[in-house]
């Protein structure tokens, strides 16, 4: 066969990880990699955490999968605690960050169709976004790359540019049904929304009639040094899809609402075979035993700020280094040169583990409950690796 059995659609390395064990990956023969990307910001507390992997065995000695045609206490405590947490009323749950923004461009547009506007079918949103790979996830974004192959798309957004409140409300037509924005945007750049331009939403919106959505499947779960980066703006979305840390490494999503924004979603508007199982439950409340507490949400924020105070401290010894973006331990280190070579240059050199982002940003995405002694082994280890790269042509 000329084909892999996998479907070749990721540019898979060399580098084949066996066992994780907190802040490192392992492979076969043993050899040891030191992981800030944390599966892209999935894995919140590191690999085999204790609590979390006690969890997930015991309700796997349980009950792993029932229909959702049945009642679920195990959905129903977690939805209870993230209304608890958050500005949500109600909480649909998914297995996947795409399948949660999925739900969300539902209930928006159901709300419209509920209240009697079925034309207010289409969200406006922002250039260089990522909301994930189904084809309502790609029709969001203006990136070629994430489009090419699968055009013509659904007329389901109006993308204009990101942190440009000016060109948002030039957009607003009668077809509007709402808006769609990551707070920072993780693969675009670890670009982050500016206060004006998230808080000019929130009124616009309100202004307009408009649902309000977040995608927070890769800021969100404390990521920022918050619950959810939303706190940070001093607003709060109508609609939020989450996913990535709220499972800790296992696949959950989640899709939270107002009463009002939810008005449209009904018996039968929506299903998930899989979506809020009780093994999935099971870890999304273990993540939240650990990461929803005051002091924990502390530690992330302290860390945050040793961790960029070693990088500022870093970068003007190294040519390749520009700033660095982003909140929380959600940042970004932009490169005068091409981060996805940076990127394998740290990895098969130096046993160090990143991942590449838009405008040549590596993401720096440790786990949450990060050590000091994690951090100054990342910040010797990129130094190192920093000075033995060869910089190629920037991309």
């Amino acid at each position: 066969m000329a084909i892999s059995p996998l479907m070749p659609v990721y540019p898979r390395c060399a580098f084949a990880p066996v066992r994780g064990e907190g802040a490192y990956l392992f492979d076969a023969a043993g050899n040891r990699w030191l992981d800030f990307a944390s599966g892209i910001a999935v894995n919140a507390l590191g690999h085999n955490h204790p609590h979390l992997t006690r969890a997930i065995q015991d309700q796997a000695a349980t009950l792993m999968h029932v229909s959702n045609l049945y009642g679920s206490p195990q959905q129903m405590a977690v939805a209870e605690r993230l209304v608890a947490l958050t500005f949500a009323d109600t909480v649909f749950f998914t297995n996947s960050g795409a399948e949660a923004v999925e739900c969300a461009v539902k209930t928006a547009r159901a709300y419209h169709y509920a209240t009697g506007n079925p034309q207010r079918y289409k969200l406006i949103s922002f250039s260089n976004a990522f909301h994930g790979r189904t084809m309502a996830g790609i029709s969001a974004t203006d990136q070629e790359k994430l489009r090419k192959g699968f055009e013509p798309l659904p007329d389901w957004f109006h993308v204009v540019q990101f942190n440009d409140l000016a060109a948002a409300e030039a957009a607003i037509d009668d077809n509007t049904a709402g808006f769609l924005v990551e707070p920072i945007q993780g693969e675009g750049g670890i670009r982050a929304g500016t206060q004006e331009f998230l808080q000019g939403l929130r009124k616009l919106a309100d202004q307009h009639g408009l649902m309000l959505v977040f995608d927070e499947v890769q800021t969100g779960v404390a990521r920022t040094g918050t619950l959810f980066a939303y706190e940070q703006y001093g607003i709060t979305p109508d609609i939020m899809a989450v996913a990535k840390g709220i499972g800790g490494g296992f696949p959950v999503g989640a899709c939270l609402a107002t009463e009002k924004a939810a008005t449209g979603m009904v018996v039968g508007t929506h299903g998930s075979t899989y979506g809020g199982n009780p093994l999935a439950m099971a870890a999304a409340g273990a993540v939240l035993d650990i990461v929803a507490t005051p002091e924990f949400l502390a530690n992330v924020r302290e860390k945050s700020d040793r961790l960029r105070a070693a990088l500022e401290q870093m970068i003007p010894n190294h040519d390749l280094f520009d700033s660095i973006r982003g909140m929380g331990l959600m940042l970004g280190l932009k490169l005068n040169a091409d981060s996805r070579a940076f990127v394998a240059h740290c990895r098969d050199n130096f046993g160090l583990l990143t991942v590449s982002a838009g405008e040549n940003v590596v993401r720096v995405f440790p786990p949450l409950n990060v050590e000091e002694s994690h951090i100054r082994e990342f910040v010797e280890k990129l130094s190192a690796a920093a000075a033995a790269f060869e910089v190629p042509k920037a991309a």
